[in-house]
């Protein structure tokens, strides 16, 4: 089964492709997600990222969580539900 997380206090200049990097070497990546602003298509300073294995993904999360990635230092944990949210 596959584990979502969530990473956080990213580097504006953070690509998909460093991102990836830092999370395979502990386990496999099934997918990359940098988040942007609808409007100006600018980096938001998260994303998420699928690791197709449970232990490699929390082995991620206790390796990565809270080092430094781009200059920042990065949070990492599981990936909530995303919740519905109200439309004005």
């Amino acid at each position: 089964m596959s584990k979502n997380l969530y990473v956080g206090n990213l580097a504006w200049a953070t690509t998909e492709d460093e991102l990836r990097a830092a999370f395979e070497a502990y386990g496999a990546v099934s997918s990359v997600k940098l988040v942007e602003d609808r409007e100006t298509g600018r980096p938001r300073g998260f994303g998420f990222v699928e690791m197709s294995d449970d232990s490699a993904a929390l082995d991620a999360i206790e390796a990565l969580d809270g080092k430094p990635l781009g200059g920042r230092t990065i949070k990492v944990n599981e990936a909530k539900p995303r919740t519905e949210r109200p439309r004005w």
